[in-house]
């Protein structure tokens, strides 16, 4: 039978599977040409017969394209043997166990090298998975048959519809022209009461192809219409076969109310009898859907490799529209509070919060740094705009990776004149607040932040209040204590790790005004608080879930105490001179704070990281799209 072994004679002189047979007849005398002739034919025999026997070392072989099922490079499992050798029904099989055999009546080991053929169980053990095997590249033989004549249908249907072309309608009324966002159209209801005949354009959201109609989520940043193209000529076209996410078009049709019991945005929907492509989308391998999905963290490379696409989704589009609205609402509070708003320079050749996160630039002959933060030029014109604020960008080459960092980041930041440390506080309360009231008192907004963080709710007034020393004992005093950095229990001078931070916050979970930190660990320009000189008057504002969002302090105010500073710091002072100034011409008590956006918003709608807060986020290894 095919793929048996062949059976040995009985005339044997060995244990191995090469048997000795009877001397051939010798063949009649032959011509020396005829000899060369018979030469070739027999070496070429002894070849295809040695290429006619696979061998099986189930201790050294292999079961993979590493094998080839020579003596050399024997397979592993007779299995895979009579699978390899499928379209060759004469093949002798030569098995053995190398390392694992049985060993010879003497102990001799080498017994285990003869080469045998297989048991009978063997033999019908590799033929069932050979059956097997068979079976299964019939069917995926079947599959693939069935896929190709439903693709070659696909390709015959693509070719029929490109003869079929839609022209409009004109004896239906004029289109009025409009965007997803306008309301103000006439609803009909499919019978006596007709609805405005309208002209809108987007792409392509979501698609539903259905026996009875095709139905069409349309997009275009203002928000989302559902469109219904019944069955017939309007689904039948090379366009609509071809419909995927992303396609840009316009849409012509009637303006109707969703029917009784059926849901869509706005309790709208457009029925098309016309429409127009202005830019196609690939479906298949190509398709935004199989680049990236919903499913996947915003966060992971991928995503982050094809920002451009993950904006396109709603989750990422309502964060955007949700950013754009809270800095708009900052500018509202300040403007409320009369501060002025300021552009300062993002090329500078200062530093602010450290030398080592400066981002160096050329500048001619010079060298500059992308700036730290503007601070230091807002306090250069409280004394004739009086309070002022800015919403710039600022950047730190902090090599960290961390959720809560970014090399780039918008700066919320602002000064002001002729305060005390209580009235920073109040005024920092004041502003999120308002910002919190100004997003939640806005339908749209409050929408948007209901979806991405169901149980955010406006923080209760007024914020806790903490001293750094007070936070020390505290995290000391957790079952199981908090340990700094090195882990060894917190004392005064540490540096409050991130994760420590973090885990005060969230038990506590509510905002925190973390105060009064140890001179040593803070900026050179921070005054010290007169009733204890180891502390600065000083503050971070920490939220649940993100920890520090805001930095602030009140400012040194004396000349002389500023350039001891400088001192103290190695910082040159005559790099700095515009900046002392203003101790020299009449200083006065002021302060103010950095509060990072993309924190805040991470706060505001429950992101696991500020990296989905932002555009296209900019931290350590990743500077592109």
């Amino acid at each position: 039978p095919p793929h048996s072994r062949i059976s040995p004679r009985p005339t044997t002189t060995s244990s191995h599977c090469r048997h000795t047979q009877s001397p051939p007849t010798s063949p009649p005398p032959l011509s020396s040409a005829n000899s060369v002739t018979m030469a070739a034919v027999q070496e070429l025999a002894e070849r295809v017969k040695g290429d006619d026997k696979r061998y099986i070392d189930v201790d050294t072989g292999a079961d993979d394209d590493t094998a080839d099922g020579s003596e050399a490079k024997p397979y592993k499992s007779l299995a895979f043997a009579y699978i390899q050798s499928a379209d060759r029904p004469t093949t002798q099989y030569l098995t053995r166990a190398s390392v694992t055999g049985a060993i010879g009546p003497d102990e001799d080991p080498s017994a285990r090298l003869a080469w045998k053929g297989p048991a009978k169980s063997a033999v019908k053990k590799a033929q069932g998975a050979l059956d097997a095997h068979k079976k299964k590249l019939a069917k995926q033989q079947q599959v693939q048959a069935a896929e190709d004549a439903r693709k070659q249908q696909r390709l015959d249907n693509l070719e029929a519809a490109k003869k079929i072309v839609l022209e409009e309608d004109g004896s239906l009324p004029k289109a009025v022209k409009i965007n997803i966002g306008n309301k103000g159209v006439e609803l009909g209801d499919g019978a006596d009461t007709k609805g405005t005949r309208v002209k809108v354009s987007g792409r392509i959201h979501r698609l539903r192809a259905q026996k009875q109609a095709t139905f069409i989520t349309l997009i275009d940043g203002r928000g989302h219409l559902q469109c219904v193209l019944q069955a017939g000529d309007l689904t039948k076209t090379y366009d609509a076969l071809t419909f995927a996410q992303g396609t840009s078009l316009t849409l012509y049709g009637e303006m109707r109310k969703v029917p009784e019991g059926q849901r869509a945005p706005d309790n709208r929907e457009l029925h098309v009898d016309y429409y127009q492509v202005i830019g196609s989308s690939p479906g298949d391998e190509e398709a935004i859907t199989n680049k990236v999905s919903a499913a996947q963290n915003q966060w992971d490379q991928q995503m982050l490799d094809n920002r451009h696409l993950v904006l396109r989704g709603d989750h990422a589009a309502a964060l955007m529209k949700l950013r754009a609205f809270v800095e708009w609402a900052f500018v509202k509070a300040y403007h409320e509070m009369k501060f002025v708003k300021v552009s300062p320079p993002a090329l500078v050749q200062t530093q602010v919060e450290g030398g080592a996160t400066l981002f160096t630039v050329p500048y001619y002959d010079e060298q500059a740094f992308l700036t730290q933060s503007s601070q230091l030029y807002l306090e250069t014109v409280i004394p004739s705009l009086g309070n002022v604020y800015c919403i710039e960008k600022s950047f730190r080459a902090e090599k960290s990776l961390t959720r809560r960092h970014l090399s780039e980041y918008t700066h919320v930041e602002a000064e002001l004149d002729f305060i005390d440390f209580d009235d920073l506080l109040e005024h920092l309360e004041d502003v999120i607040c308002r910002v919190i009231d100004t997003v939640l008192d806005d339908a749209e907004m409050a929408a948007f932040l209901q979806e991405l963080n169901p149980s955010f709710s406006r923080p209760s007034r007024p914020f806790m209040r903490m001293k750094y020393s007070d936070a020390i004992e505290w995290l000391n005093k957790q079952d199981p204590p908090i340990p700094n950095e090195e882990g060894n229990p917190h004392v005064f001078g540490d540096d409050i790790a991130e994760a420590a931070e973090r885990k005060m916050t969230d038990a506590i979970n509510c905002p925190i005004f973390l105060t009064h930190f140890p001179v040593e660990i803070k900026a050179f320009y921070m005054k010290k608080d007169p009733s204890d000189l180891r502390v600065t008057e000083s503050v971070d504002c920490l939220m649940p879930g993100v920890g520090e969002i805001v930095g602030g302090s009140m400012r040194m105010e004396g000349f002389d105490e500023l350039l001891a500073a400088y001192d103290k710091q190695g910082i040159p002072a005559k790099d700095y001179y515009w900046y002392t100034d203003q101790r020299k011409y009449g200083t006065s008590p002021h302060g103010g704070y950095g509060l990072g956006l993309e924190r805040f918003l991470a706060w505001m709608a429950n992101q696991h990281t500020v990296r989905t807060t932002c555009l296209y986020p900019r931290f350590m290894g990743r500077c592109k799209p």
